[in-house]
């Protein structure tokens, strides 16, 4: 009888052990110290014209809309690889060039067949510096890039 009623506390708190565990991960998972603070993040809406993109590296497209004021109309976007390598894609290293020595470095990716596609930029100088954004590119009429931005804190 004493036997059953330690193996049924030792179960008892066996499970009890195993579900703060459980919980303990969920939570952590839930919030990433690492990430930046939602209030840090702000919505990125910029729209580019390509008339000068020719498909071949060092090509470009002008910004001719934006809600940053980091990123002024005017601004170039520049490709480091041709359109077309991978087949139907552009996929390229790319740089943000604000004048003054103010740019970012990110890759974008866009399928030519849909005209959708994604860039990411992850750093800057000048004023860019700390830059990080991820938009969703849509060139099916006009180029857009619409998704989020921020600026880490640089030392």
């Amino acid at each position: 009888m004493k036997s059953n009623a330690m193996r049924t506390g030792f179960t008892l708190a066996f499970m009890l052990l195993a579900g703060f565990v459980a919980l303990t991960v969920t939570v952590s998972a839930e919030v990433d110290p690492a990430s930046p603070p939602s209030a840090r993040t702000r919505s990125l809406h910029v729209t580019k014209e390509c008339s000068e993109y020719s498909g071949s590296a060092g090509s470009f497209c002008t910004i001719t809309s934006s809600n940053i004021q980091r990123i002024p109309v005017g601004t170039r976007v520049y490709y480091d690889q041709a359109a077309g390598v991978p087949a139907g894609l552009l996929d390229s290293n790319v740089v943000l060039d604000a004048g003054d020595g103010n740019r970012a470095l990110g890759r974008c990716t866009l399928d030519l067949t849909t005209g959708l596609g994604l860039c990411t930029f992850s750093d800057g100088i000048g004023d860019l510096a700390g830059f990080h954004a991820r938009v969703a590119v849509d060139c099916t009429a006009e180029c857009r890039w619409d998704g989020v931005y921020g600026f880490a804190k640089v030392d």
